[in-house]
């Protein structure tokens, strides 16, 4: 029996198990290595954080972007983004410096057992372990609108869906949503010649300023210093205080974990966009059918409008949305013993463990308690040290051969921290 399970090989999920590694625990990693990277984004996408945001987690801070770009003569700048292809192999020389044996078998089912958990991996074995983190990313929370469920997948898709838009040259394409994957998507079909626009249900669109210079005087990084999440301090207490974050009221944290740092594109798609994207602003969708060669959309604008349009192809680009009933791969018990916070997320304490005693959630999961570095690459630091705290603790507390306890009483909210929000 393993100390522990875990389930997912990207950021979240490999800077755990380094950190688990080096905690000498006995470990098992399973999951195709930086899937989502490799899989579900397009080539000619780059990384929205800056590159000295961007490191997995190993506990002696050695294989760091920058070390891994060292090695191929590549460099990473401060303002200068990353293409998402390196940062996907990064995260393979990441997972084969510091990781311990990344079995890529996917988890097909983790059930509850009295002496821990069983989880079944795609072709039939049988795993058991003491403790599972959960690290699945963010494709178990694709979220669509109402409106397109139903449809064939050849008329909707979701951004995360496509490794190469090149299906879509010459066609007419839609793409819902005013965030940096709506945008970026839209100028990746725009320059291979794609009929493309972009309906976004707000009135204006949000783009991220050039960033600041690394070097500033002091005052002028004083009154806005740096993170990995941009500049000002509000930004900064969600990178570099996600402990503190959790001490604020529950409603506080969900409120801030759905608004902080919403939809906006980065400064270098602008130019990419504006003059070749047409956009059509402050308009939702209402319905949708199919008809012959694609899809109608129906929409309404703020006051009421309504705007009927023809697209063969329609790209959800609006986001993800983490909640327990969506976690298909753990087991209608087990499911159903987490506890909920505000936002219907699940609930983890402090060391990342949910209402299920040694089962951890890492990732999208954790933004409401956490903050929205959970969302982020930055978060996964905090998160895998932390983590695997909660673990070691877990497995001091509950005897290699008896039963987990029963599910634990949803804590109450502590007091709030001074910070502010």
């Amino acid at each position: 029996m393993y100390d522990l399970l875990v389930v997912g090989a990207g950021p979240y999920g490999l800077s755990i198990a380094s950190h688990a590694a080096a905690a000498g625990l006995n470990l098992r990693v399973l999951g195709r290595p930086m899937a989502s990277w490799r899989d579900h984004m397009p080539r000619g996408m780059f990384l929205k954080s800056e590159p000295w945001a961007s490191n997995l987690a190993d506990p002696a801070g050695r294989w760091r972007l920058e070390a891994y770009c060292t090695t191929q003569g590549l460099t990473a700048r401060h303002a200068q983004p990353i293409p998402v292809e390196e940062f996907a192999a990064y995260g393979l020389w990441f997972a084969h410096h510091a990781v311990p044996g990344v079995d890529e078998r996917m988890v097909s089912r983790v059930t509850a057992r009295p002496a821990g958990f069983e989880a079944v991996t795609e072709d039939g074995e049988v795993l058991r372990a003491r403790t599972v983190a959960l690290a699945v990313g963010v494709m178990p929370f694709v979220e669509v609108p109402s409106p397109l469920h139903g449809l064939h997948p050849a008329l909707v898709s979701h951004s995360s869906h496509h490794s190469d838009l090149g299906r879509f040259r010459g066609k007419d394409v839609t793409v819902i949503g005013g965030g940096q994957a709506a945008l970026e998507t839209a100028a990746l079909l725009a320059e291979q010649g794609t009929r493309v626009r972009v309906l976004a249900r707000a009135g204006q669109l949000c783009w991220n300023d050039v960033p600041l210079p690394l070097r500033r005087p002091w005052w002028q990084s004083a009154r806005a210093p740096h993170s990995g999440l941009g500049c000002g301090w509000r930004n900064w207490f969600y990178a570099e205080r996600p402990g503190l974050f959790r001490r604020l009221p529950e409603p506080t944290r969900a409120r801030i974990a759905a608004t902080a740092l919403g939809p906006a594109g980065a400064w270098w798609v602008r130019d990419r966009v504006e003059p070749a994207v047409e956009v059509l602003l402050g308009h939702e969708v209402a319905a949708a059918r199919p008809i012959p060669g694609g899809v109608r959309l129906e929409t309404a604008s703020r006051s009421g409008e309504p705007l009927s349009l023809e697209t063969e192809h329609v790209i959800a680009a609006t986001g993800f949305r983490a909640t327990p009933d969506r976690l298909a791969l753990l087991s209608d018990e087990l499911r159903a013993s987490l506890a909920r916070a505000a936002d219907g997320s699940p609930a983890v304490g402090r060391d990342f463990e949910s209402s299920h005693p040694g089962l951890f959630l890492a990732g999208l999961m954790t933004a409401s308690s956490f903050g929205p570095a959970m969302r982020f690459v930055q978060g996964a630091g905090f998160t895998a040290k932390t983590l695997v705290r909660g673990v070691r603790h877990r497995l001091r507390t509950t005897p290699p051969t008896g039963t987990i306890p029963v599910p634990a009483v949803r804590e109450p909210a502590e007091a709030p921290s001074r910070a502010s929000g």
